[in-house]
């Protein structure tokens, strides 16, 4: 029996995870309040203060769930075969992913309370922290360290949005988005090593 022959296939795993991702992408917009407005007839403004934090949340929310949906993909076309630990870091990654829409309502309700951003930032960081280490741990056999720059960029965005919380809890709203950055570095990694 070889090493190979106690290798899990990923192929398995990326179904269970589209599954995952599909659901949890689709929960997201389950937090949107249902009839907030009070008026007969509302303006822009009562809509937007009844919806507008949880637009942007979800808004937020879909666009990270994407980052790391493409970067679990190209992650399991990479290394499609794993040991049982790195099997089991997946599972946890998937997890996280499935408590993105508590935490999204949670924040979506309550966007300007400093405790709140902090957990919907910290949950943030702990996705792209595992999403980094599960990347780690796929390039570090092949010595490929250039692939790890684009979770490393999300991660560091992800660091910084969540000291920004602790200052000004509005501001990571605007740090955030631009973890997206970190999917274009991989993208321009990978055709470069091609």
């Amino acid at each position: 029996m070889t090493a190979q022959d106690n290798l899990f296939e990923m192929r398995r795993m990326e179904t269970l995870s589209n599954t995952i991702f599909g659901v949890a992408m689709t929960l997201l917009a389950y937090e949107l309040p249902k009839g907030q407005t009070t008026l007969a007839a509302p303006d822009w403004t009562a809509i937007w203060h009844a919806y507008g934090s949880h637009l942007v949340a979800l808004l937020l929310s879909f666009i990270v769930a994407g980052i790391f949906w493409l970067s679990h993909q190209r992650r399991l076309a990479y290394a499609p075969h794993a040991g049982r630990p790195v099997v089991m870091l997946n599972l946890i990654f998937l997890l996280l992913i499935i408590l993105l829409p508590g935490t999204t309502g949670l924040y979506g309700t309550y966007w300007d309370v400093r405790d709140i951003v902090m957990l919907y930032g910290a949950h943030l960081l702990a996705i792209s922290a595992l999403n980094a280490f599960l990347w780690l741990a796929a390039a570090a056999p092949r010595g490929d360290w250039p692939m790890l720059a684009g979770p490393a960029f999300s991660t560091l965005v992800f660091v910084i949005g969540l000291i920004a919380g602790s200052f000004a809890p509005a501001a990571p709203r605007f740090v955030w988005p631009f973890a997206f950055v970190g999917s274009f570095i991989t993208s321009f990694v990978e055709q470069k090593g091609k």
